[in-house]
């Protein structure tokens, strides 16, 4: 019987050795991975909808006055399309480059003191841009409706899910309302 334990316990000893050295085989080393942070609480800061891995995902960047930012602020914001640090964490933009706000008469029953690219109504809200937008992507569609919606709740001049019509040189897309829940 000692005999047996004798060659039992080096195998034990040998197939255990073999087993890890084996395990990290093919594993190569790399940076940190990690995935976006969540959001915990209410949020500080404008908030942008980018693209991220192909979905629309909020981004927070601070601001420095730390109060709500206008809905043509907001906007502006997007248009100029992802810094680089939120490039670097892989956020994009459908918005075409170039794409601007422009000052527009506001609409039929429009909120007395409506930002000028951004004017509320009775049946939303109204961006008007430059360039048609009636072949905007539905994300590039979903990015300007989200972010302006959004910003239009923070100032209080809307609620989250009131409709957003975009208008551009070639006419408008219906009024619908952020489609990100």
């Amino acid at each position: 019987m000692n005999v047996r334990r004798a060659l039992v316990r080096p195998l034990l000893t040998g197939g255990l050795l073999l087993t890890l050295l084996a395990a990290g085989c093919g594993v190569r080393p790399s940076g940190v991975i990690s995935g976006r942070p969540a959001q915990s609480g209410a949020s500080q800061g404008i908030r942008l909808y980018l693209l991220w891995r192909g979905q629309v995902a909020v981004v927070v960047r601070p601001d420095k006055v730390n109060q709500a930012p206008s809905p043509e602020v907001s906007l502006a914001l997007l248009l100029a399309g992802p810094q680089e640090d939120e490039r670097q964490q892989g956020f994009t933009s459908e918005v075409p480059a170039g794409l601007r706000a422009v000052r527009s008469a506001p609409p039929t029953g429009a909120v007395p003191g409506s930002p000028a690219a951004v004017a509320g109504g009775a049946d939303g809200l109204t961006v008007t841009v430059t360039g048609p937008v009636r072949q905007l992507s539905t994300d590039a569609a979903d990015q300007i409706i989200c972010t302006v919606a959004d910003a239009a709740a923070q100032a209080g001049q809307a609620e989250y899910f009131v409709p957003v019509t975009i208008v551009g040189s070639d006419g408008a897309r219906p009024a619908v309302p952020c489609s990100i829940r």
